[in-house]
Parts: C-alpha cells; sequence; structure tokens
C-alpha cells in the first residue's frame, strides 16, 4: 500500500511538472502577475487553441479536463463554453485543483468550471445515472499514467454524448501507446494533429453501428 501511494505521488509530481506546475503552496499564496506569466509561457509554447478546436466545443458544450493540474488547459475550455457550458476538471491532487481556483478567478471563469478530486484510475465523470453526459473528455498528458488504458478509454465511452470526442494529447514518445489503447477500446481515429514538436493530438470518436 505505501509502495502504491508512493508511485502516485511521483506520477501526479511529474504529471505536473509536464504542464508547468510546481505544485508548491496554496492557491492563495499565487500572485496573479505570476498566475499571468505562467499562463503566457504555457500558451506560446503549447498552443491550446489547437486542443480547443479538436475538441469541437463550443457554447454550452459539456466537456471533462481529466487530470487538469492547476488549470493551464482549463482556463482555455472554460472561455470556449461560456456562459451556458460546464467544465468538469478532474485531479487526484486537491492542491493543484486549489492552483486552479486561483487561475480562474483571476480570469473571471470560475463559475464555468468544476473541481473533483479523484482516484488515480478512478472515472468519476459521472457520478450519478442522470448525470449530462459530456461533447468531449480531455486527456492532456495524463492516460500513460492509467495501470489499464484500454479499461479507462472503455469505461469513458458511456460518458460521452452521441457523436462526443475522446481528444489525447501528450508528448510525441507516447503516441504509438496512446493511439493502440484508444483502439483497442473500440475508439476509432477521426484526426490527428502535431501543432507543437514535442507533443501530439489525437481526437477520437466511438464509431457508428455498420
Amino acid at each position: 500500500m505505501v509502495l502504491l501511494v508512493l508511485v502516485m505521488c511521483v506520477a501526479a509530481c511529474e504529471h505536473n511538472e509536464a504542464q508547468g506546475q510546481t505544485g508548491s503552496g496554496s492557491g492563495s499564496s499565487k500572485k496573479r502577475d505570476d498566475i499571468e506569466t505562467e499562463q503566457a509561457r504555457f500558451d506560446e509554447a503549447r498552443h491550446p487553441e489547437k486542443v480547443v478546436e479538436a475538441l469541437g466545443i463550443k457554447p454550452g458544450s459539456r466537456v471533462a479536463d481529466v487530470g487538469a493540474g492547476s488549470g493551464l488547459l482549463t482556463v482555455h475550455l472554460a472561455r470556449a463554453v461560456k456562459p451556458n457550458g460546464k467544465v468538469v476538471a478532474t485531479d487526484i491532487d486537491t492542491g493543484v485543483l486549489d492552483l486552479m481556483h486561483t487561475r480562474l478567478l483571476a480570469a473571471g471563469l470560475d463559475e464555468y468550471v468544476e473541481r473533483r478530486v479523484v482516484g488515480a484510475d478512478t472515472l468519476d465523470l459521472m457520478t450519478k445515472p442522470d448525470d449530462p453526459k459530456y461533447d468531449a473528455i480531455l486527456l492532456a498528458e495524463v492516460d500513460h499514467y492509467f495501470t489499464d488504458e484500454v479499461a479507462w478509454l472503455k469505461a469513458a465511452i458511456p460518458a460521452l454524448k452521441p457523436g462526443g470526442r475522446i481528444v489525447i494529447s501528450n508528448r510525441i514518445h507516447h503516441r504509438e501507446k496512446s493511439i493502440a489503447s484508444a483502439t483497442k477500446a473500440g475508439l476509432e481515429l477521426l484526426t490527428e494533429s502535431t501543432p507543437v514538436q514535442t507533443h501530439f493530438i489525437a481526437v477520437f470518436v466511438v464509431p457508428k453501428p455498420k
């Protein structure tokens, strides 16, 4: 059990660092100018508008940001779905979700995001049977941390609306495994792009019955 907790903590730290997050301190201690500087650097390096485009979301959409960290991508999703949409942002780390809260408040977007702490391999996108389904589910630099990527993706399919998308964005060296896992889960690759040299974006849909 101790080893499992240690592995989960290491994974969370690596994920946060990959998104430009330090994971230290609380949301209240992060200055607004620091948040803006961090966001500007991330946006310039990673072109998050390409992720929003791949998700196909618009005002009124419901989207899940899985393993969202401190919200560097979440702010863009929230901006895309307002004024009547919703982003459900999940992470295993309460601390980084607190940082996200600070980031969202600074951007005036907090009301469009629901933050949820989840287990490392837990879906937790629909907590009740009558919860609304999602237009899109985003996994940004997180799918390779799942114990069983195929099982997680299979479990996510019922949470999608008809025609919904699952978008995986990760570093290039994870590409082959990510695409293979999604295919084994029964998803169909719709489009793929490489907006920056270090990362790919793959868009998956549920195949239509023949």
